[in-house]
């Protein structure tokens, strides 16, 4: 009888749960390929495994076994090879990320784990990455452009799936230990095993590290459990514990001179970020011949305490947010008998997340140094002043129909409709439920300023997106895929309900209520590509069209540095990106991921004198490009040597486009060597040559500010398996 249960779990966790093919242990072991050939699934586009060659869409997918050869020190090492994909190190395990947008902080991407939203769409974290632990991940999936018509609010410049690492078949346990510059300790363990109905496994992840510049140092400790079990021989119920502790100072930005001069100088060593987040989930799934119900509770905690780094020179706070989520996905997909293959899936997603905030404005000593930057100091003379207190909650429902038909053998045409009813629930505790600018101190500004806060209120958006797509396979090496989606994001509640600092109180409370009324993005997007594999070579082709209007951006007062959010007309996003991958020789390997975009204002007044419509995106470059050279020579036992190259292109730095970041190219080396099945030893150098590079940019031609990209560092470890 243990014997037979065993079996069911087995077939289940091939065929039932999806995460078991991206994740699988042995795929692409030793062969340096990162990306999802012809023949292989994705998840991400239906929640289930699906033929990457019927998926109408670009996909990238970083598998687990390349997770595990890669061993990421941070996001970006793994997500940067997905072509049109750019993740940058905002100190710590921090970032900012462009995919089919420029570098940005804002809610434009949907982060997901095992296809469950990590935070809900009020309360958006750009920052979501380091809340998972993506380097025990069983495979990253990336989904570019708007999600499907499964996926609804943020899943406008891509969406993002970490998935958990199956369980092994029998028991398991690798630890591997790291050493490296600038203070650099990782331990990794992870191991698990099966029993009759049961499998799990568990993975624990501590990371610590000094950081590259002054004060610069973070701590992680972050876990996932997982646990399926086989209920009878189609049905199984998977568990997903996660947690992520983060404790990490910021790094300011520099000024011209710091930058050449003193690039390890840190403007704002009192800048710190406390996360802790918390999910759990339950996959409940039955499948049969033509059918699958899939039920999937889940829970998740997340608090964060934070004196953010970026808004030091206009609005400097600390606070504490916190939000709780109760949530349901459900979803039932029914297969049809005929020629034409029909199948039908409805489904519901539901999230219920009460949150709050706690704020209060901080005083700073502000110094000039020599090289023309700015230092801050605490001022803990001045008393931190309550400006902003208040409860919100978010409630999403949201339907969806997606079908799909081949009239042809070859093709195959998708089609789908999903409608988001979302609504904040906001209770003013600072004013006691009403309207006025009662926090403020007259002044110079930004020195000194108030704060509107509008009266406690309920506001709600709602959205039809319908989706559209096909492809067709000229036989089972060649395919292609043409479609057209239709996405929106509601603001956050920070962009809806807290307000910027203002030289006046009547400028504040104005500015307060003006956020009320801040409509969606809505995004047009258009998509087509071909995809093939002939024998060791792979390749993926797309080229795609995207507007957005109502776009919410973040307009700078040139003068006071003043951010205010505002819905900036429409933006249009264009491009096209390649992913390819040959064997060069016997033991080498070329892979390479390559776009070219442009993303514009096309309309854009901010008042009657400032108009950016036809101007470039700020901190958009044209340009993203990935090339690694893998050995695999027999003497490494399975091991390998990579050389990568990466190339960050050139870009503005502000709306106005007064001036540019140059751009990058830099050079990473990492080599593992397998002393036999049970012990390896690997090791790492990132920057190999030491070019002095900006993770991001920003400013002005005038005056440039620059986040400090890492000099070169070394890593080196060991890893045992049993």
């Amino acid at each position: 009888m243990r014997g037979r249960a065993f079996s069911h779990l087995a077939l289940l966790l091939a065929l039932a749960v999806p995460q078991a093919h991206a994740g699988d242990e042995t795929a692409g072991a030793g062969s340096g390929t990162d990306e999802t050939s012809l023949g292989e699934v994705s998840v991400t586009a239906t929640r289930e495994a699906r033929p990457l060659s019927e998926t109408p869409m670009s996909v990238g997918v970083i598998k687990g076994e390349a997770l595990r050869e890669l061993r990421p020190t941070h996001p970006k090492d793994a997500m940067n090879r997905i072509p049109g994909v750019w993740v940058s190190n905002l100190s710590g395990e921090g970032h900012s990320t462009a995919i089919r947008q420029p570098l940005t902080t804002s809610p434009v991407y949907l982060y997901l784990e095992d296809g469950i939203p990590t935070r809900s769409t009020g309360f958006f974290n750009h920052n979501a990455l380091y809340e998972v632990n993506v380097p025990q991940a069983g495979g990253i999936e990336v989904g570019k452009g708007p999600g499907s018509a499964l996926y609804g609010s943020d899943a406008i410049g891509g969406t993002i799936n970490v998935l958990t690492r199956t369980p092994p078949a029998g028991p398991e346990f690798e630890l591997s230990g790291e050493a490296g510059s600038d203070g650099w300790a990782r331990l990794l363990a992870s191991g698990g095993s099966s029993h009759g109905d049961d499998a799990w496994r568990a993975s624990v992840n501590a990371t610590r590290s000094d950081g590259g510049s002054e004060s610069a140092g973070y701590d992680r400790q972050a876990g996932t459990f997982r646990w399926d079990r086989a209920l009878d021989g189609q049905a199984i119920l998977k568990t997903v514990a996660a947690f992520s502790q983060v404790d990490q100072k910021h790094v300011g930005k520099l000024s011209r001179g710091e930058y050449e001069r003193n690039p390890r100088t840190n403007n704002i060593p009192f800048s710190y970020r406390e996360v802790d987040a918390f999910r759990l989930s339950m996959a409940y799934e039955r499948e049969s011949a033509d059918s699958l119900l899939s039920l999937t509770p889940y829970v998740r905690d997340n608090r964060m305490r934070i004196i953010p780094s970026w808004s030091v020179g206009y609005d400097p706070s600390q606070y504490d947010t916190r939000n709780q989520s109760f949530g349901l996905l459900a979803k039932y997909r029914k297969d049809f008998a005929g020629p034409m293959r029909p199948r039908l899936i409805v489904g519901v997603d539901i999230d219920y997340s009460p949150g709050s905030r706690s704020e209060d404005s901080i005083s700073l000593e502000r110094t000039t140094n020599a090289l023309g930057g700015t230092t801050y100091r605490l001022n803990t003379g001045v008393a931190a002043r309550r400006i902003y207190e208040y409860d919100v909650t978010y409630r999403g429902v949201s339907p969806y129909l997606h079908g799909e038909i081949s009239p042809l053998e070859r093709l195959r045409i998708t089609a789908g409709l999903r409608y988001d009813d979302m609504q904040y629930d906001y209770d003013n505790r600072f004013n006691g439920g009403v309207a006025g600018a009662t926090q403020g101190v007259a002044g110079a500004f930004p020195g000194n300023g108030w704060f509107g806060h509008a009266a406690s209120a309920r506001v709600g958006y709602s959205h039809w997106g319908p989706k559209l797509g096909a492809t067709y396979a000229f036989d089972n090496r060649l395919s292609a895929f043409a479609g057209y989606a239709n996405s929106f994001r509601a603001p956050s509640e920070s962009q809806v309900f807290r307000g910027s600092r203002e030289a006046t109180a009547a400028k504040a409370q104005a500015a307060a209520e003006a956020l009320l009324s801040l409509k969606p993005v809505v995004v047009d997007n258009y998509e087509i590509g071909v995809r093939g594999k002939y024998g060791d070579t792979t390749f993926e082709l797309a080229a795609y069209h995207m507007t957005k209007e109502d776009d919410l951006v973040s307009y700078t007062d040139p003068v006071t540095s003043q951010r205010t959010v505002m819905n900036a007309g429409k933006t249009l996003h264009r491009g096209i990106e390649l992913a390819a991958g040959f064997a060069v020789a016997r033991d080498w390997r070329l892979d390479v991921s390559l776009s070219r975009a442009r993303h514009t204002y096309e309309k854009w007044e901010v008042s009657g004198t400032v108009d950016y419509s036809g101007k470039e995106m700020e901190a958009a470059p044209r340009t993203l490009a990935n090339t690694r050279l893998t050995w695999t020579p027999g003497f490494m036992n399975g091991g390998q040597l990579q050389l990568e190259w990466v190339r960050l292109g050139s870009y503005w730095l502000d709306q106005a486009n007064t001036g540019k970041y140059a751009g990058h190219d830099l050079v990473n080396l990492r080599a593992d060597y397998r002393l036999g099945k049970s012990l390896s030893l690997f090791g790492s150098v990132a920057n190999l040559f030491d070019r002095k590079y900006a993770e991001t940019a920003s400013g002005s031609g005038a005056a440039p500010e620059y986040a400090i990209g890492a000099a070169r560092s070394a890593i080196l470890g060991v890893q045992a398996k049993w």
